[in-house]
C-alpha cells in the first residue's frame, strides 16, 4: 500500500494525511505494509514533501515580499536542491490584510536560488505558488545579478509597478554558476504572462490589485517582455505566452527568460523527485487526495497526476477528500477508481475542518474493508 497525498488546505499537511489514513487502515489490517509518500504539485508543500522523503532541510535569510529579511526552508539531496518560492515571496509572508500589489518583489526567491547554488546544487527545482508578487520575476533576477533600469539609468524600485518604467535589461552580471545548472519550474500553473489568462488580471485581485492596478500591471508586465526581448531577441518575447509565463506573478516568465529555466508540471517534477516510481514498483494500491476533488483537480493538481503515474504502472487508485465534487465518470477518467470524502462520515462541515484527522482514520478503515479485505462495512 503505497499513501501519496497532497495537503487538506488549510487544515493538515501531505505527511498528516498520510499519517491518519495509515492509523485507519491498520486499525482493520494491523500487520499491513504502509509506505508514506506524501506530494506536491509545485505550490505550497513541496519543500515539506521533499523532507518527508528523506530530503535535508536547509535555510537561508532572504529579502521578503515587503523587503523585510524572513526565514525561507528549502530541502537539499545529492544536489539536488528543491525550493518553493512561497517560503521567501508569497503571500503568508504578509502581515494580515496588508498587501503591496505594485511593490512586492521577488527578490529573496532569487536569494534562495544563491544559497542552493552556495551550497553546490546542480538542479534546482523551484516551485511556484502563492506568490505576493507580479513583478515577472525581476527581483528575483536582480538578486541574482541582472539589472533593470529606467531612461535615466536609475535602477528600477522592487515591484511589478515599476516595470512600466523599464527601459533597459542588461543580464551580463548574472550568477555564472547559473549556466550549468538545470533550473525546472514546476508549478499546475499554466497561464501566459499577459492578457486575460495572464498574471495581473487572473491573480492580481487575490494579492491585493484592484482593477485599475490590475490592468497597470498586466500593461507593465507586457512592456517587461517587450524589453527584454529587445534585449534578448524575439525569442524572450515569445516565451511570454509559454505554459507557466504567468506563474507566480510573472515570475515563471523570469524565469523561462532570464535563466533558461524548462516549465514541467509540478506534480510530474515532484514524483520524478520524490522516488515515486521506485515506490509504485512496491504496492499494488496506492490512495492520493486533496482538500477538495473537483475541475481543478483534473487539471495538473497532484491526485491527478499521481493516479496518471499508477495506471499507467498498472496501479489502482483511490482518493481521500475534503470536499467531492467529481462524478464517477470524470474520477475513471483520471484513473481514480473510488473516491472517499469527509462528508460521508460527517456531513457537519465545520467538523470536517476542525476534527478531519480522525475522520481520515475512518476512511482509512473503510478502503481497508473495501479494497483490502472484500468485505464491506461501515465505518
Amino acid at each position: 500500500m503505497l499513501l501519496a497525498p497532497d495537503k487538506f488546505k488549510g487544515t493538515l499537511s501531505a505527511a498528516e494525511v498520510a499519517g491518519h489514513v495509515r492509523a485507519g487502515l491498520r486499525s482493520v489490517l494491523p500487520s499491513l505494509p504502509v509506505e508514506s509518500l506524501p506530494v506536491a504539485d509545485g505550490g505550497d508543500g513541496t519543500v515539506a514533501a521533499a523532507l518527508a522523503a528523506g530530503f535535508r532541510a536547509r535555510e537561508a535569510r532572504v529579502t521578503g515580499p515587503l523587503g523585510e529579511p524572513v526565514t525561507a526552508t528549502w530541502a537539499l539531496r545529492e544536489g539536488v536542491a528543491v525550493l518553493e518560492m512561497a517560503e521567501a515571496s508569497g503571500l503568508g509572508l504578509l502581515p494580515p490584510g496588508r498587501f503591496a500589489p505594485l511593490t512586492a518583489t521577488t527578490r529573496g526567491t532569487g536569494e534562495l536560488i544563491g544559497a542552493a547554488l552556495d551550497s553546490g546544487a546542480r538542479t534546482l527545482v523551484l516551485g511556484v505558488g502563492g506568490s505576493a508578487t507580479t513583478d515577472a520575476g525581476t527581483g528575483m533576477l536582480s538578486a541574482l545579478g541582472a539589472r533593470f533600469t529606467d531612461a535615466g539609468g536609475r535602477l528600477l524600485p522592487p515591484g511589478g509597478g515599476a516595470l512600466a518604467r523599464l527601459a533597459a535589461v542588461d543580464l551580463g552580471g548574472l550568477d555564472p554558476r547559473l549556466a550549468p545548472a538545470e533550473i525546472v519550474l514546476a508549478s499546475d500553473v499554466d497561464n501566459p504572462l499577459t492578457g486575460p489568462r495572464g498574471a495581473a488580471l487572473v491573480y492580481g485581485p487575490q494579492k491585493g490589485a484592484n482593477p485599475e492596478e490590475a490592468a497597470l500591471l498586466d500593461a507593465a508586465l507586457g512592456h517587461c517582455a517587450d524589453v527584454l526581448g529587445r534585449a534578448l531577441g524575439p525569442g524572450a518575447a515569445r516565451l511570454a505566452e509559454a505554459p507557466g509565463a504567468g506563474a507566480a506573478g510573472g515570475l515563471g516568465y523570469g524565469a523561462l527568460a532570464g535563466l533558461g529555466a524548462v516549465f514541467r508540471p509540478g506534480i510530474d517534477v515532484l514524483l520524478e523527485v520524490l522516488g515515486f516510481g521506485a515506490a509504485l514498483a512496491r504496492c499494488s494500491l496506492v490512495v492520493t487526495g486533496e482538500g477538495s476533488l473537483d475541475a481543478q483537480t483534473l487539471h495538473g493538481k497532484a491526485p491527478a497526476g499521481v493516479a496518471a503515474a499508477a495506471r499507467a504502472a498498472g496501479r489502482e487508485t483511490v482518493a481521500v477528500c475534503g470536499r467531492l465534487a467529481l462524478g464517477p465518470e470524470q474520477l475513471a477518467g483520471a484513473g481514480i477508481a473510488r473516491a472517499y470524502a469527509l462528508a460521508e462520515v460527517e456531513p457537519d462541515l465545520d467538523r470536517c475542518l476542525a476534527a478531519p484527522g480522525p475522520l481520515l482514520e475512518r476512511l482509512g478503515a473503510r478502503i481497508a474493508r473495501d479494497f483490502l479485505t472484500g468485505t464491506r462495512a461501515s465505518a
